[in-house]
């Protein structure tokens, strides 16, 4: 049986490290993945994230919190109001649930970056993040689905 997967990598491309999910979302080329790249999650990806069955969402972190890119399993909660960069996935996918009563099986990948003021490059731990990212996602896609990738 073939699933829907849908990746979204969302952050603030003009802050350098902060892009890392858009810059991710942006580098996946999977057949059969959907891929957005976003500078907020935002109420309008519920209809998406409805229709689909897996969904992975990454974005960047302190290398301060966790210096490994960081992959976890998540549910719906809601416990943030989404309300511009400060929305959590699960928050969307508890939103997605209340409006079509179904949300995808989600994992959330957590890439450190060093470097959040204004520009456009990445550090070099968030180019290494970026490419293990990359490599995270096709594991849980082998692991999750029979997609033909």
């Amino acid at each position: 049986m073939n699933k829907t997967l849908i990746v979204i990598g969302y952050g603030n491309e003009l802050r350098s490290d902060d892009g890392i999910g858009q810059r991710v979302a942006q580098a996946l080329h999977l057949s059969k993945v959907k891929s957005i790249a976003v500078h907020q999650l935002t109420p309008e990806l519920a209809e998406t994230l409805a229709n689909a069955d897996l969904a992975i969402f990454i974005d960047a972190c302190l290398a301060s919190e966790s210096d490994q890119v960081q992959v976890e399993t998540i549910s719906p909660e809601s416990f943030n109001i989404i309300a511009g960069h400060t929305a959590d996935p699960r928050s969307l996918l508890a939103l997605t649930q209340a409006l079509y009563s179904r949300c995808p099986q989600a994992w959330w990948i957590k890439v450190p970056g060093v470097n959040f003021e204004l520009g456009y490059s990445l550090s070099p731990i968030a180019e290494t993040g970026v490419a293990i990212a990359l490599q995270k996602i096709t594991q849980i896609i082998d692991e999750n689905s029979s997609l033909d990738i």
